[in-house]
C-alpha cells in the first residue's frame, strides 16, 4: 500500500517491479500537480481515472502491468473506492475487491457491510473475508495490513498474522468421503 497525493491510498496484487512503475508514474503525476501551487490537488477519482488510462494504454501496446489496483481516498467530503484491474477494466462501488475476492469475498461484504460500519466492525467484516479467501487458496499467505483514509490523511497499520483454525476434519483428509474421479 502507498499513500498518493494528500486525498488518496494505492493498494495493489500481482508484480512488483510492475507496481513500482506505476509508483513511478503517479510520483510524475503527483510532482506535476504540485508544481502549480494553486491550492487545488488531485482527488482519488482522478487518480483512478488516470490508473485506468495508464492499464488500458499498456493492455493495447500488448505490454500490461501485471496488478490488479484498489484506490480510495477521501476529498472535500466524499469518499471514493475503485479498482482497476490489468487490463483497464473498472469500477467503484461502496467495496471492491480483486481477482479471486470477487468470487467469495465480495458476496459476504454485499450481505454485511452497512454505511454506519465503525471501523473496528470494518476490520473485524475484512479479517472474516480474508479468513474465507486464506482457507480456499494454497498460495495465500495468512498476513493482513490495514489502512484508514479520512480527510486528516492516511494511517497505515503494521501487518499482522490473521488467526486461523485447520484442525477442522476435512483439512486433515480432504478426499475422504469425496465422491468423484478428480
Amino acid at each position: 500500500m502507498k499513500p498518493i497525493g494528500k486525498h488518496s491510498l494505492l493498494g495493489a496484487s500481482g508484480e512488483i517491479s510492475d507496481f513500482q512503475e506505476i509508483l513511478r508514474y503517479l510520483n510524475e503525476l503527483i510532482l506535476y500537480d504540485n508544481m502549480w501551487d494553486d491550492g487545488n490537488s488531485l482527488g482519488p477519482k482522478e487518480v483512478h481515472n488516470y490508473l485506468t488510462r495508464v492499464m488500458y494504454n499498456r493492455r493495447n501496446k500488448f505490454n500490461p502491468l501485471w496488478n490488479s489496483l484498489v484506490l480510495g481516498g477521501v476529498k472535500n467530503g466524499n469518499k471514493y473506492l475503485g479498482t482497476v484491474s490489468m487490463i483497464g477494466v473498472t469500477f467503484e462501488d461502496n467495496h471492491v475487491a480483486t481477482r479471486f475476492g470477487n468470487h467469495l469475498a465480495r458476496p459476504i461484504l454485499r450481505q454485511e457491510w452497512h454505511e454506519n460500519l465503525s471501523f473496528e466492525d470494518g476490520v473485524k467484516l475484512l479479517e472474516k473475508c480474508m479468513r474465507v479467501l486464506l482457507y480456499r487458496d494454497r498460495s495465500a499467505v495468512n498476513k493482513l495490513q490495514i489502512a484508514k483514509i479520512t480527510e486528516e490523511g492516511v494511517t497505515i497499520h503494521q501487518p499482522y498474522s490473521l488467526k486461523t483454525y485447520w484442525e477442522i476434519s476435512t483439512f486433515e483428509n480432504p478426499a475422504q468421503g469425496a465422491i468423484g474421479s478428480w
